[in-house]
């Protein structure tokens, strides 16, 4: 079968992994901004905002990451840390970061393998064209390193607010 053909692309959708509460979150190191290291591991006793994100500088994008750049002294205070994750590479991170100020980390899935570990690569179809690419999803981590809530297909607006709510309630 032709990996092009409807059923094809069917099966690919259904077997996505789908990451929910109280599941662990798999572990991951990606390449931040700097070019750095960072893994899911090294925040193991904090909490994690780990939000996925179709591109940088585009108008959802970006008035996400505002979102939480402005609310960062709510997130700290919960004893959390912010990551963005999407595919672009660490030069187009680093310029989104200067540009608005942005005041915590963005990983590269460049090779999409962490999307895909959490189940956030899916088919996407917008006005009859059909691709693939990240659905835009926050899940909270605790302390442990298990899922405590995900926000699949998140609505930029009110987004940052359900995230602290969600913060406040995780131990």
């Amino acid at each position: 079968m032709a990996s092009g053909s409807p059923t094809a692309a069917s099966s690919a959708v259904e077997n996505t992994i789908r990451l929910g509460g109280g599941d662990g979150a798999p572990d991951f190191t990606l390449l931040n901004q700097t070019g750095q290291p960072v893994s899911l591991s090294s925040f193991r006793g904090k909490k994690v905002v780990l939000y996925f994100y179709p591109k940088d500088d585009t108008p959802g994008c970006t008035k996400e990451a505002c979102s939480f750049r402005d609310n960062i002294g709510f997130i700290d205070s919960a004893d959390a840390v912010i990551l963005g994750v999407s595919f672009d590479d660490q030069n187009s991170h680093q310029r989104f970061i200067e540009k608005y100020g942005l005041n915590f980390q963005l990983l590269s899935d460049s090779d999409k393998s962490m999307a895909k570990s959490y189940g956030v690569y899916v088919q996407k179809n917008m006005y009859g064209n059909v691709s693939w690419g990240i659905e835009r999803t926050t899940f909270i981590i605790d302390r442990t390193g298990s899922i405590s809530e995900v926000f699949r297909k998140a609505q930029v607006d009110g987004h940052a607010e359900q995230v602290l709510e969600s913060l406040r309630a995780v131990a």
